[in-house]
């Protein structure tokens, strides 16, 4: 009961900081639209500002994940959320473009606590719940849709230069309250025989590169359009920054908080049957959504007939909240085939596969800036990540043989590599 009680508390103690975490990393998806107005930056240079702490967060997450297989999670997430205060707060200062990208890239080590959380997390639960528990640990994702619903008020009431200031002291505030409710286990370490070397040997599992790349798709693309909708939302539809997060909310809340649901569909069904479903289920999303406004003239006997075809806001809404459901339970599946093909080396392989994800959240945003910038078309944003649907797909089919026979349980042993 005493480790049951430990357990839980690590898991809902952990969420809550992912969650923090996860609202600051996102924070320009809102912060950036006042700025790029203030310094008249275009399109391309919106999406670098926007990605720059996707970036910095994805490449930290492999040496994160390690330290906390050798060191433990706990002291990890702590120094991590104390290292981004002093960054956060300094970028209300910021005058300059170079100033914010630089910046940015500190603020993005927020982003490399989903590395360490969820090893940690997972440690302290069975392994047939291990789903469930990083499922729940990854609805922290919803940090993303907080932002959206908080930073527009705080823009808006006090001008931008508030939110930074108000998001140092929430960090700081969150790392105390972490430390103080969460616990330590040494049986949770690797063993300190084990080197670095020893622990990346895994990475040579050509299982471990599918999974990046299944991941670069739900969890990359998600980073990308959080990043992007707000924006989007109102370039595309003139609304204005409030009405535009609040909307941009409904595909990036579901997108996080579900994830716990996806966790337990995949314990339920396993990971191969629920990637291949969410994958399907974006393609056929993403195509809808990748037709821009479009007038046709068509030639009848009574003369020209004129159409106007184009996605309304409320389709577009609808439609973003279903692509934001099937990825919050995809992260989820991704993770049950890691925790149930490399429960030794979690740490390591999460790292890996997190990075994998991060730097698709880095890229999408700056090339659809630039796709916009090339073509004027807004909706290229969704042909691109149309593409990348069906390239997973493709490979996924010619990646897995699903046994026939395998009972719907236990993720990865119910598909066999072909």
């Amino acid at each position: 009961m005493e480790n049951k009680r430990k357990a839980i508390q690590v898991l809902v103690s952990s969420t809550t900081a992912f969650t923090i975490c996860f609202a600051i990393w996102m924070m320009f998806a809102v912060l950036g639209i006042p700025i790029k107005k203030s310094l008249g930056l275009n399109e391309t240079e919106f999406g670098l500002l926007a990605a720059m702490p996707v970036l910095s967060g994805s490449l930290v997450r492999v040496p994160l994940g390690i330290w906390c297989d050798r060191f433990g999670g706990r002291i990890v997430f702590f120094a991590l959320m104390l290292a981004t205060v002093i960054p956060i707060y300094m970028i209300g200062l910021a005058t300059q473009y170079w100033q914010f990208l630089v910046l940015g890239l500190f603020v993005g080590l927020a982003g490399g606590s989903f590395s360490v959380g969820t090893p940690y997390v997972a440690r302290w639960f069975p392994k047939e719940r291990r789903g469930l528990a990083m499922g729940i640990f990854g609805a922290g994702n919803s940090g993303s849709a907080l932002t959206k619903f908080v930073a527009p008020a705080i823009i808006t009431a006090f001008g931008w230069q508030m939110l930074p200031t108000v998001y140092a002291a929430a960090m700081l505030v969150t790392a105390l309250a972490f430390w103080v409710f969460t616990y330590s286990d040494p049986s949770h370490l690797v063993s300190g025989s084990v080197t670095f070397s020893q622990q990346l040997k895994v990475l040579k599992d050509r299982r471990v590169w599918r999974y990046c790349q299944y991941y670069s798709v739900v969890f990359g693309g998600y980073v990308g359009l959080a990043l992007w909708m707000t924006k989007y939302y109102v370039a595309e539809y003139g609304f204005d920054l409030k009405l535009a997060a609040l909307l941009a909310a409904c595909f990036s809340l579901p997108g996080g908080v579900l994830r716990a649901v996806g966790g337990w569909i995949s314990d339920r069904y396993g990971a191969h049957k629920v990637t291949w479903a969410v994958m399907w289920v974006c393609w056929i999303c993403f195509f809808l959504l990748s037709y821009p406004p479009t007038d046709m003239v068509v030639k009848t006997v009574k003369g020209d007939m004129v159409l106007h075809l184009s996605v309304t806001p409320w389709m577009f809404t609808a439609l973003l909240f279903i692509v934001g459901t099937a990825m919050a339970v995809g992260k989820a599946s991704v993770f049950k085939f890691i925790a149930d093909d490399f429960s030794d080396n979690i740490g390591a392989v999460s790292g890996v596969v997190g990075l994998a994800g991060g730097l698709g959240g880095f890229i999408l945003p700056i090339m659809f800036g630039a796709l916009v910038d090339l073509t004027g078309v807004r909706s290229s944003a969704f042909m691109l990540l149309y593409g990348t649907v069906c390239v997973s797909l493709v490979w996924m089919h010619f990646s897995f043989r699903p046994a026939a026979t395998a009972p719907a349980v236990g993720g990865a042993r119910q598909a066999v590599a072909a």
